[in-house]
Order: structure tokens, then C-alpha cells, then sequence
């Protein structure tokens, strides 16, 4: 047990850069404090002690911020980032190496009793105010970003991202937006190509979808515009609105915007 409370700690120094030594993270680290305590109730309610469990992870809650049922089984080198509003369910599980930040709920969607909380594979990273509800699984490597909502199984190594959460794609699997793409955004006042470099955004590729379709029907009205012309059938000249006077003007300095980071970096304050 004590050499888990070691690990516990020392691994603070490999994951937030602003450690600085080991008095400091003792006495002024939230995470710290609660995964301290929530080693012992978790003890204790093994041992079937629970009404003393339940009260001393109360207490660790009044304390750190952070909420973390007795019953959750949490495995080795765990680290809480800032904590407040962390939620951890009874049936939880969260395997080795995992970093939670602020904000984040391991929560269920049921009343039933029996398993209802996620089960979190090893090296996980859940981003600040994400919500990984229900009995799911989330494999080993991945990373939740910032906000995100997931309530489906996440395989490992991949990083999602929404509301509901979607999987990003790895920069090889996205195609390039084509030509006619690129022409057709800058025609109807929109740009959608200039979010990352890195990965795909999925509302990008959802707007890429749209432009290609709007390409294939605008060449098809002009080809049959061309033949009604051929008839004699007069027609009218239309232009397409400029949508670009809707859009709403930044009131960020040029100076201070930065290019988009690739989501699943997360980084310190």
C-alpha cells in the first residue's frame, strides 16, 4: 500500500511541470489529498467498514473538491490535475498511469444497481469538464478531450472529441479537400479548411460533404440551364448572396490568434 502512495506522488513530477518538489505537492495538491484518502476508505469499504468509508470520503470532498465513492477501484500512479468538480462513481474502474483534470465526471445513466459507471483502460487522459457516463469502456492510450460527452465504448489509441464524442481521425486517413471544394467555400462565403493542420475537425468534414453535394447539383443546374438556353426558354441571371456580410467579426487582435493545437494535447496552466 505504501509503495502505491509513493507512486501516487512521485508521478505528480512527470505530469505537471509546475511541481517542484515534494513538501509542495504534499501540502498544496488537491488530487493528491483525495487519491490519499480514497486509498484508505476504499480499504475500509472492502472490509465491508462503509458507513466510516462513506463519511471519510465525504470529508474528502468538503476538502479537495473532488468526490470519489469508496468504491471505486482506481489503479496505480493515478493523478488528478487541479480536481475541483471531479465526480468518480462506485463502480468505476480506472486502470494504471490515468490523468483526470478538473471538471471531469465518471458518472452513470441508470439507477439500477450493479455496474453503471466506466471502466477506464491504462494511460487514459480524460480532458477538463469532460463526461464519460454509463457502463462503457474506454481502452487503454486513449485521450477524451476537453468537454467532451462520451457515452459509447472507445477503443485504444484514438482521441475523441463533441458532443456526443466522435473519434478523430488521424491526419492519413483525411481527405485533402479537393479543388472544387476549396472553390465552392470561397463561393458561398465559407471556409472550412483552415481549423487544423494536424487532424480533422468533424464538423469540417461534415461541411466538406455539403460542398462537394452543392458542386455536383451546381453543375448540374448549369447544365441544364445551358440546355433550356439551347430551347429558347429565356432566363434570369441570378447571383449568389455574399455570406460573408453575416459573419461575426473576430474581436480577438490579430497578433494574439494562434493556429489551432492538435486536440488530445493538453496542456498545463
Amino acid at each position: 500500500m505504501f509503495t502505491r502512495l509513493r507512486e501516487d506522488i512521485t508521478c505528480v513530477f512527470d505530469r505537471d511541470p509546475a511541481a517542484r518538489h515534494m513538501l509542495e505537492i504534499l501540502t498544496t495538491y488537491p488530487g493528491i489529498h483525495a487519491i490519499l484518502m480514497h486509498r484508505m476508505d476504499h480499504w475500509l469499504w472492502q472490509h465491508k467498514i462503509r458507513w466510516l468509508a462513506k463519511f471519510l470520503s465525504m470529508f474528502a470532498r468538503w476538502l479537495t473538491g473532488i468526490e470519489i465513492h469508496p468504491g471505486a477501484v482506481i489503479g496505480r500512479r493515478f493523478f488528478i490535475d487541479h480536481g475541483m468538480g471531479v465526480v468518480i462513481g462506485e463502480t468505476a474502474v480506472i486502470g494504471d498511469d490515468c490523468t483526470l483534470y478538473h471538471g471531469v465526471t465518471l458518472g452513470g445513466t441508470s439507477w439500477q444497481k450493479g455496474k453503471r459507471h466506466p471502466t477506464l483502460g491504462d494511460n487514459v487522459i480524460v480532458g477538463a469538464g469532460a463526461k464519460v457516463l454509463g457502463p462503457i469502456l474506454i481502452g487503454d492510450n486513449a485521450r477524451i478531450g476537453a468537454n467532451a460527452v462520451v457515452l459509447k465504448d472507445v477503443p485504444s489509441d484514438v482521441t475523441v472529441v463533441g458532443v456526443p464524442g466522435n473519434i478523430v481521425k488521424k491526419s492519413t486517413q483525411v481527405k485533402a479537400p479537393t479543388q472544387q471544394q476549396i472553390e465552392m467555400a470561397k463561393k458561398i462565403g465559407f471556409d472550412a479548411y483552415g481549423t487544423t493542420k494536424d487532424m480533422s475537425d468533424p464538423v469540417a468534414q461534415a461541411i466538406n460533404c455539403m460542398l462537394e453535394h452543392i458542386h455536383a447539383m451546381d453543375k448540374q443546374m448549369e447544365a441544364m440551364g445551358h440546355h433550356l438556353q439551347e430551347l429558347g426558354v429565356e432566363q434570369q441571371d441570378l447571383e449568389i448572396p455574399d455570406l460573408r456580410q453575416y459573419e461575426i467579426e473576430s474581436t480577438t487582435p490579430e497578433s494574439e490568434k494562434e493556429t489551432a493545437t492538435e486536440t488530445g494535447n493538453f496542456e498545463k496552466n
